[in-house]
């Protein structure tokens, strides 16, 4: 892990100085920036992992992420944004311009840790020797992502892209709660109008089908869904 190198960005200077000294206790290699602009000047293709505020000066965090995303040596580059703003269309418009995770300010040092970890245990997984992660499993819960399928006990059972998508979202971050807005921001991205009542129905199905592992998908009244291991 002491290989990957980060990069902090926000125009609180006692904030950066803050998480770079938890980050670098570590183990990770860690650089700031106090402003988009002074971040836009160093070789960002260095980095495995941006942390980046959304409230700065003339280039927000999210211009910042779009110019990033628009640019094809920077397109991959995981980003987390740290924001004091809260509200789900702040949040929704994090994911849809690419957002890897989304952190709420005040946060605590080792929520920012947890969700770095999580990030870049993604990032092994999906970049071991080159190659895309090929499965995720929990228990006898097995989804085999270049073919599509999710196997129960090694039987196979039949999914909706919507359902594999939902599934797929949970077993990557397990024990993360997700909003229905983040459920839609990432599995119904490409569609206009989806209800509420959609995204439960589809978690409804998707307990039933995978068994006993139906209970590790919680509902967090008020804030959303997660599977808990």
């Amino acid at each position: 892990m002491n290989s990957y190198r980060i990069l902090v960005v926000d125009d609180e200077e006692d904030l950066c100085e803050i998480l770079q000294f938890n980050l670098e206790t570590e183990g990770y290699s860690v650089d700031v920036a106090y402003s988009a602009e002074e971040a836009l000047k160093k070789d960002l293709t260095v980095y495995n992992l941006l942390l980046l505020d959304v409230m700065m000066g003339e280039i927000s965090g999210f211009k910042m992420g779009r110019m990033l995303r628009e640019n094809h040596s920077t397109s991959l580059i995981p980003i987390i944004y740290l924001t004091a703003k809260d509200s789900e269309t702040d949040r929704l418009t994090g994911f849809n311009i690419g957002a890897d995770d989304y952190i709420s300010k005040p946060f605590s040092i080792r929520e920012v840790l947890a969700r770095v970890k999580a990030v870049i245990r993604r990032i092994e997984a999906s970049k071991s020797i080159g190659l895309p992660l090929e499965k995720l499993s929990y228990g006898k819960l097995e989804m085999q992502l270049d073919n599509k399928k999710v196997l129960l006990d090694n039987r196979e059972i039949p999914f909706t892209k919507k359902e594999f998508e939902i599934l797929h979202l949970f077993l990557e971050n397990k024990n993360r709660v997700f909003s229905r807005d983040e459920i839609l921001a990432r599995v119904w991205s490409d569609e206009v109008i989806v209800l509420d009542r959609t995204i439960d129905v589809n978690i409804t199905r998707l307990r039933k089908k995978i068994g006993l592992y139906g209970k590790n998908i919680v509902t967090r009244l008020g804030y959303g869904y997660c599977f808990e291991e």
